[in-house]
């Protein structure tokens, strides 16, 4: 089995306990050598500054390729531009643009009187800067505000011709899922690379809570497993398991790249790259 590259998503902390929290996911995981790292920002700009810092510091402390969360929700164009024009400054080179969630309380996404409509027009002004590598979001299930798949694989056509130049996709629990999505992409006539997001099932209430939210079918064959485990008392184990073995069955199906949602916990997500053969470089000292 071909070694995969990986990458990491981390979100800022809030609290002190949460900040150390995150630099002990980014110390464990930072030797595995991932391609990448991105931070993300919360709904509303809540975590503006605090992504700021996050993406800097993991910059600066640890020599990693961070790429920073940008989006559109409660914000004006020229707000915008000067966070990505603060990230270029920063020496900042890659880009996560993301339309965003609806702020807490309200139900549907709605663009700031004088802020980016959609996530194609913040591509499209960050391409203009020639400042960044622009990373995307996809779904390969709907998307809650899409008609259908045919819709989002449209949209995502819609990202890269605005200058993206790959996509990170949302979670699933299938290959045959994001192997699915992938086909209509090829067909579409996307040909940027499609990176497999992965999430390390921490919690499966919390989960399934993420899963309704943007839209992942859970199958029953999981929900039934879960159930089992929590009897037992293997949830870590089964959780280990069921990603592994969804990383294998992708990497056999021709993926190169993963990037796992660490939810800023590292021990799974390190337990599976390892499984998959992914470890860190060891430099051998000779004793004297």
């Amino acid at each position: 089995m071909t070694t995969p590259r990986v990458s990491f998503e981390f979100f800022p902390p809030q609290t002190l306990d949460a900040s150390f929290r995150l630099w002990e996911t980014v110390q464990a995981l930072a030797p595995l050598n991932p391609s990448f790292v991105s931070v993300t920002y919360g709904a509303g700009g809540t975590t503006r500054q605090l992504t700021h810092e996050a993406v800097t510091t993991i910059g600066a402390n640890y020599g990693l390729n961070v790429a920073a969360h940008l989006t559109c929700v409660d914000a004006a164009k020229t707000d915008t531009l000067a966070i990505a024009d603060s990230y270029a400054a920063a020496g900042v080179t890659e880009i996560v643009a993301l339309r965003g969630d609806a702020p807490k309380g309200t139900q549907r996404f709605r663009p700031h009187p004088e802020g980016f409509a959609s996530s194609v027009e913040l591509i499209e002004a960050l391409a203009d800067t020639g400042d960044f590598n622009i990373r995307v979001g996809a779904y390969p299930e709907p998307h809650p505000d899409a008609a259908d798949t045919a819709a989002d694989v449209a949209w995502l056509k819609r990202k890269i011709d605005a200058g993206a130049t790959s996509a990170i996709t949302q979670f699933f629990f299938e290959a045959e899922t994001f192997f699915r999505f992938r086909d209509a992409c090829e067909k579409a006539g996307i040909d940027a690379p499609i990176i497999p997001g992965i999430l390390p099932i921490q919690s499966w209430a919390g989960a399934k809570r993420f899963a309704a939210r943007c839209g992942t079918n859970v199958p029953q064959w999981v929900e039934e497993a879960f159930a089992a485990a929590e009897r037992d008392g293997r949830e870590q184990l089964l959780a280990t398991a069921i990603a592994t073995e969804l990383c294998d069955d992708l990497i056999r199906g021709g993926v190169d790249d993963l990037h796992f949602y660490t939810l800023n916990r590292p021990a799974l997500t390190r337990d599976i790259c390892h499984a998959l053969g992914v470890v860190p470089e060891v430099s051998l000292q000779r004793v004297a």
